[in-house]
């Protein structure tokens, strides 16, 4: 199998990425992640998915290079990282009672052949109604500041939901694996 290149910083897609039991390296990639005006925010994580590894491509010549990008979708409106306590607060206030679709971009890049492979996985996340206490009691005790939407879904963040609708739920830690195997097949990788 040629090299595989996880092209992320992520530890929650490095996590999800060692279920497959195959050995990667990884590489963050060096772009900057800024919407377009007036672009969709599906065509925002496709764009972002394949520029990541397509940078990280053309450091590992010979490689297979994993791009992935993902946002979170409030009525149309994108919700970022947090990056800090209010923040998270304000974006659960938010997603109380609502529907939030994740979608994640990914791309598999062959740094030898220059094909790419891309797509987008969404993923939707009902939330109940939750009180400003209920929030800040999960803020603080999972501290989601790093992650698109303020929770953690693998953690205490499910006591949030009352529904999750989607294929894979990996797809909701930033790395849908479903998608991922069949963009490897698609590359000659032979997986279990």
């Amino acid at each position: 199998m040629r090299p595989l290149v996880l092209g992320s910083s992520s530890p929650y897609r490095k996590a999800v990425l060692d279920k497959l039991g195959i050995p990667f390296k990884t590489d963050t990639p060096r772009i900057i992640e800024k919407q377009s005006p007036g672009e969709a925010p599906a065509d925002l994580v496709q764009r972002l998915a394949e520029l990541k590894a397509r940078d990280v491509g053309s450091r590992h010549p010979g490689a297979l290079i994993i791009g992935s990008d993902q946002v979170a979708s409030l009525n149309g409106e994108i919700l970022g990282k947090p990056g800090n306590r209010e923040n998270s607060i304000s974006q659960l206030l938010a997603a109380s009672g609502q529907t939030v679709t994740f979608l994640t971009g990914l791309s598999l890049y062959n740094s030898a052949t220059g094909r790419i492979h891309t797509a987008v996985e969404p993923f939707v996340v009902r939330f109940r109604e939750l009180t400003r206490s209920q929030i800040e009691r999960y803020v603080d005790r999972d501290q989601p500041y790093d992650c698109a939407g303020s929770f953690k879904s693998e953690g205490y963040g499910i006591t949030l939901f009352s529904g999750l609708e989607g294929r894979d739920p990996n797809a909701l830690m930033g790395l849908p694996l479903i998608l991922l195997v069949d963009l490897l097949t698609n590359e000659g990788v032979r997986l279990p």
